[in-house]
C-alpha cells in the first residue's frame, strides 16, 4: 500500500494544514483518492499460517473490527499527526475514550486529582463508577495551581482537566499542570474537544494524554458519535487493551465521517473563533445579561494564559441572564433559529440550559462548586450569519429586559 503522501525521514515536515487533508490515508490497490470505507466485521486470509501469525502479532494486519480496522486506523493516525501524539486509539464516544484510559492505567487505591469544572457525565463516571472500584477522585479548582499541588498524594496517578472549560470558558496552565504531575509521578490527561488541535495543542506544552470527544469539532457537523485517546505509544498500547478487550471500538462508518471531518477543522474552527468571539461582545453589553463567561474577552481571568497557550478561543460560551433559571428558560424558548440541544461543536449554533440538561445529575452543592449557575445559558457558536444569531437571541433578552 502506498502513503497518501511521503513520512519518509526525508520528507518535508507538513502544516498542520496540510496533515489534516493527507496524514494517515495508506493507498490500497485500487489508488483511489479519497479515503475508502471498510465496512466488515472479519478479514480473511491466505492460510492457516497467516491468520495465526497476525492473530498473535508476529506480522502486521487486521485481525477482527472491534480492534484493527483500515478505516478507523486512518483516522487514529490522522489525529494522532495533527495532536503530535505518537499513536491514536478510537473509541466509540468521548466518555468510552475517559472510561478506557482510567481501566487502562489506574488500579484500585490509585487517586485522581481533576478539575471541578468537568462535564456532567465524568463527574459521575469518576465518582460513581471508578470510585465503586476503589478509585478516589479529588477535584480542585481548575485554575489554581496551589490546589492541584495540595491535592496531590503518592496515590495520584492521573491529573485530568478540560481547558477551556464546559461551559464557563475557564483556562488551565497546561505546561504548569504538566510540571505538577511529573513531580509527583503522575499522567496529566487534557480534554482537548472544545479547541481541537487547530487551536490547541496539549502535547505541546507537556500533557500526557489528550482525550477527544470526536462527536463534536472534529466531526463538525453533527452527525456521529465517537472519541480518541492520543499520546505516547506506551500508554496508547494499554488502552488499545481495553479497546480491543472490552469492545468500546469506534465503527468505520464514523471513522471515515470524522476523517473527512478533519480536512476543514482550521478553516472552520477559525470561523467558530470569530463568531463566537464577536457574540460574546455583543451579549456583554446587553441589559439582561449579567455575565459572559468566553475566554476571548478581555476581562476574562485567564485571558492572558489563553492567549499565550491557544491559537484562538472556541466556540462555547457560558452566558448568564437576570432572572436565575426562568430567566434563562424564557431565552431558550424564544428563540426560532437556534437549536434548542445538549450537543455542540455544529456548524448550527445550539443553546441549552447546563443546569437542567449536561449538569442535570449532578448535585446542587456539585453544580454550585461548578460555577453552574441558575441563569446560566451555554451557547455553542455555530456558522450561521451573525446578525441573525443576535436577532434570534434578542427576541427573549429584549423581552427579560423589559
Amino acid at each position: 500500500m502506498q502513503d497518501d503522501f511521503d513520512h519518509s525521514n526525508d520528507a518535508p515536515e507538513y502544516a498542520l494544514d496540510t496533515l489534516a487533508i493527507r496524514a494517515g490515508h495508506h493507498r490500497t490497490f485500487e489508488q483511489e483518492h479519497s479515503e475508502p470505507i471498510f465496512p466488515t466485521s472479519s478479514f480473511v486470509y491466505e492460510s492457516a499460517a497467516e491468520a495465526a501469525r497476525k492473530f498473535g502479532g508476529k506480522e502486521a494486519g487486521n485481525v477482527y473490527s472491534r480492534f484493527t480496522n483500515p478505516t478507523v486506523h486512518t483516522f487514529e493516525r490522522r489525529l494522532a499527526a495533527l495532536e503530535g501524539g505518537e499513536r491514536c486509539v478510537a473509541t466509540s464516544s468521548g466518555m468510552a475514550a475517559i472510561l478506557s484510559t482510567a481501566l487502562a492505567l489506574l488500579s484500585q487505591g490509585d487517586e485522581i486529582v481533576a478539575s471541578r469544572s468537568l462535564f456532567g457525565s465524568t463527574v459521575s463516571l469518576f465518582d460513581k463508577y471508578l470510585g465503586k472500584f476503589g478509585i478516589t477522585t479529588r477535584y480542585v479548582e481548575l485554575s489554581d495551581l496551589e490546589a492541584w499541588r495540595q491535592a496531590m498524594t503518592p496515590a495520584t496517578k492521573l491529573l485530568f482537566a478540560e481547558t477551556p472549560s464546559n461551559p464557563l470558558s475557564e483556562v488551565a496552565d497546561i505546561a504548569a499542570l504538566s510540571r505538577i504531575a511529573k513531580e509527583h509521578g503522575a499522567l496529566l490527561a487534557i480534554d482537548n474537544c472544545f479547541l481541537t488541535p487547530a487551536l490547541q495543542q496539549p502535547i505541546a506544552l507537556g500533557a500526557d494524554l489528550v482525550i477527544h470527544s470526536a462527536t463534536k469539532y472534529l466531526d463538525g457537523q453533527g452527525r456521529a458519535i465517537g472519541g480518541a485517546v492520543v499520546g505516547r505509544f506506551d500508554l496508547l498500547e494499554e488502552v488499545f487493551g481495553v479497546v480491543r478487550t472490552c469492545g468500546p471500538c469506534l465503527s468505520p462508518f464514523n471513522a471515515w465521517i470524522f476523517t473527512k471531518g478533519l480536512e476543514t477543522l482550521s478553516l472552520r474552527m477559525k470561523a467558530h473563533s470569530e463568531n463566537a468571539l464577536a457574540l460574546a461582545r455583543w451579549l456583554a453589553e446587553h441589559p439582561a445579561v449579567e455575565r459572559v463567561h468566553y475566554s476571548g474577552l478581555e476581562d476574562h481571568a485567564q485571558h492572558a494564559l489563553a492567549k499565550k497557550q491557544q491559537r484562538g478561543f472556541g466556540a462555547v460560551l457560558g452566558v448568564e441572564v437576570v432572572n436565575g433559571q426562568e430567566g434563562a428558560w424564557q431565552v431558550i424558548d424564544a428563540t426560532r433559529l437556534l437549536s434548542i440541544t445538549g450537543n455542540l461543536g455544529d456548524v448550527k449554533t445550539t443553546i441549552t440550559h447546563p443546569g437542567t440538561t449536561t449538569h442535570g445529575r449532578l448535585t446542587d452543592a456539585q453544580r454550585e462548586a461548578a460555577g453552574i449557575a441558575p441563569g446560566l445559558i451555554r451557547i455553542a457558536v455555530g456558522l450561521e450569519d451573525q446578525q441573525d444569531i443576535r436577532a434570534d437571541l434578542a427576541r427573549g433578552l429584549d423581552a427579560l429586559a423589559g
